[in-house]
């Protein structure tokens, strides 16, 4: 698919192929995510997104094609080193560790950045002291910001099923990174849930100038705090638009209905 040729994009993804067997899950993907945006990925069951956020986060090698953020050739590296590229991701449950509190929870998404690790044994040097103070510090005040620093001791099986998807959240961008992945971030949320999640999401573009992209099937949602959605199907991303004009498109509504208009 054909694609804006003008300002190169925080993250470039050109002809990605990938297939398990003879079954072809994307075929020739692109897409271009612009600095500084909530950038929107939209499409029916099986049309391959999350498919698609694997390759970006290194989970899944497509067969063919170039990932590239800020330039970096993202294909050309092991998934655990990503996060020091500047990637971090969500899931669509939540993947948290039971034996850490939640504090532990969210400081494991720094890790990458913390001289040793946050793992570093018991005989710590005091610059991975002073790094382990900071983190922990900058974790509690993700907390606080999402509203669970009365939750920080606890662990995460505790706590209500939206409130572990806020400590995910938490983790995931502990770290700041340049491009944060969220797969169905709305998930199992009230609307109640939704509505805050909404504002913190926001908040991380416009208070933060963070980089997301999200893959979610609750539209609403999308076309409340998108910039931008690109509608994947059956592999293929077929229109780049405005959440509000992608939703009227004759293509979009025949691939969610089955019927064109």
């Amino acid at each position: 698919m054909s694609v804006d040729a003008g300002t190169e994009p925080l993250l470039r993804v050109r002809d990605v192929e990938l297939s398990f067997g003879g079954l072809r899950v994307l075929s020739d993907v692109a897409l271009d995510v612009r600095a500084g945006t909530i950038h929107g990925l939209l499409g029916p069951n099986g049309a391959g997104k999350t498919s698609l956020f694997n390759c970006i986060s290194g989970l899944y090698r497509p067969q063919q094609g170039s990932i590239t953020l800020s330039g970096d050739e993202l294909l050309s590296h092991p998934a655990h080193q990503l996060s020091g590229l500047g990637l971090a991701r969500t899931f669509q449950h939540p993947t948290l560790d039971q034996h850490l509190t939640v504090l532990e929870n969210v400081m494991v998404g720094a890790q990458s950045h913390m001289a040793g690790g946050f793992f570093s044994g018991a005989f710590r040097l005091s610059g991975v002291r002073r790094d382990e103070k900071r983190v922990r510090a900058q974790a509690m005040d993700l907390l606080a910001w999402t509203g669970l620093a009365d939750q920080a001791d606890e662990t995460p099986g505790s706590l209500p099923y939206g409130n572990q998807k806020l400590v995910e959240l938490a983790r995931a961008v502990v770290s700041r990174p340049k491009l944060l992945l969220l797969d169905e971030p709305a998930g199992g949320l009230s609307h109640q849930e939704i509505d805050e999640l909404a504002l913190c999401i926001r908040a991380l573009r416009d208070e933060w100038g963070m980089t997301i992209l999200l893959v979610e099937h609750h539209l609403g949602f999308v076309g409340d705090i998108t910039d931008m959605v690109d509608i994947l199907v059956e592999g293929n991303n077929i229109i780049t638009a405005p959440a509000a004009e992608a939703q009227k498109d004759p293509a979009v509504i025949k691939a969610y209905l089955g019927q064109a208009v």
